[in-house]
C-alpha cells in the first residue's frame, strides 16, 4: 500500500525545497520585466521631461499590459498542468480579485485604498506566488472597474503584485495570537509605503522643475545623486500621502484580518488531499463459506 500526499496549501511557496516551478519561473520573468519597466528610463534613450507629465510610458503601457497579461497567464497554464493550481485555486484567485476590486470603493484620506487588504492577506496566507497573482489581478479588475486604464495600469499591477508577494515571504510567527495579526498589520503599515515609493518611479524621470532641481532626475547624474534626488522627492512629495496607505492596511488588517486569515485558512485545508492506492486483489471482498 502506498500513500502519496498532494498539499495545495504549500505550493504557493516562491522558492520550493528543491527547484523552481515552471510557473514560478514565469512570475519571476514578469517580476524581471516589472523591474526593467520602472528602470527602463534611466537607462534607455532620455526621456521627454516636462513639469507636469500625466503620460509617462504612454508609448510603452500597452506593450508592457500585454507582455505581463500573457505571463501571468502562462503562470497559470504551467500551474495548472503541474498540478500546482487547480479550478478552486482559481475560483479562490477570482473571488479575491473581485471582492478587493470592490474595496477600492472605500472612502478614506490620502493614499487610503483597501484594495491591497485581501492581497496582503492572501499572500500571507497562501504564499509568495499566490500573493503576486492577487495583487496583479486586482488592481487590474479594480481598474476596470473605476475606470482607471491609462499608461501606469501595467505598472500599478506590478507594484500590487510585489506587494502581495512581499506578504508571501512573511514569517509566521506564533500563529493564531494577536501578535500574529499585529506583526502582520506592520507589514502592511510598510507595504503601503512601498507601493508608493515604487509606483512614483513611473512618471518620476520624465518630470523636471527648475525651480526645484534637486528632486529630480537629469541625464548623467551618478546612481548616488539619482537616490539622494528620489528620497528628497519622496519625502516631500509622497510619504504623508503613502502613509495614510499604510496606516488603511493596518487598521483593515488590525480590524478584520483575524476573520479573514482563518477564512482563508480553512480554504487552504480543504485544498489538502490525502489518498492512498487500493491492493489490487481477485479475493471477494466478503468470505464465503
Amino acid at each position: 500500500m502506498g500513500l502519496r500526499t498532494l498539499d495545495i496549501g504549500r505550493i504557493f511557496d516562491i522558492m520550493p525545497t528543491r527547484r523552481l516551478s515552471y510557473a514560478n519561473l514565469i512570475l519571476i520573468l514578469a517580476s524581471a520585466l516589472g523591474a526593467a519597466a520602472f528602470l527602463s528610463p534611466f537607462f534607455g534613450p532620455r526621456p521627454q521631461q516636462s513639469q507636469m507629465n500625466a503620460m509617462a510610458h504612454s508609448g510603452d503601457a500597452m506593450l508592457i499590459l500585454s507582455l505581463v497579461s500573457l505571463l501571468s497567464l502562462a503562470a497559470v497554464a504551467a500551474g495548472m498542468q503541474s498540478n500546482e493550481m487547480n479550478a478552486k485555486t482559481l475560483a479562490v484567485l477570482g473571488a479575491l480579485a473581485a471582492v478587493g476590486a470592490m474595496l477600492r470603493f472605500i472612502p478614506g484620506p490620502g493614499g487610503f485604498s483597501g484594495v491591497f487588504f485581501l492581497p496582503i492577506m492572501a499572500g500571507y496566507a497562501f504564499g509568495a506566488q499566490f500573493g503576486f497573482l492577487a495583487g496583479l489581478v486586482t488592481l487590474l479588475a479594480s481598474a476596470f472597474l473605476t475606470g482607471g486604464v491609462g499608461p501606469w495600469l501595467p505598472y500599478q499591477m506590478f507594484a500590487a503584485g510585489w506587494v502581495g508577494a512581499i506578504a508571501g515571504l512573511v514569517p509566521h510567527v506564533r500563529p493564531g495570537t494577536r501578535w500574529e495579526i499585529a506583526i502582520l498589520a506592520g507589514v502592511g503599515l510598510l507595504l503601503g509605503l512601498f507601493y508608493g515609493l515604487v509606483m512614483n518611479l513611473w512618471f518620476w524621470p520624465f518630470v523636471f522643475q527648475p525651480q526645484q532641481a534637486a528632486r529630480y532626475w537629469q541625464p548623467g547624474d551618478s546612481p548616488l545623486e539619482i537616490v539622494k534626488a528620489y528620497a528628497l522627492f519622496y519625502v516631500i512629495t509622497s510619504f504623508a500621502w503613502d502613509l495614510w496607505r499604510g496606516l488603511g492596511n493596518a487598521a483593515l488588517i488590525l480590524i478584520f484580518g483575524a476573520p479573514v486569515l482563518r477564512l482563508l485558512q480553512r480554504y487552504q485545508k480543504r485544498f489538502h488531499f490525502v489518498w492512498t492506492d487500493a491492493p489490487f486483489s481477485l479475493t471477494p471482498p466478503f468470505s464465503q463459506r
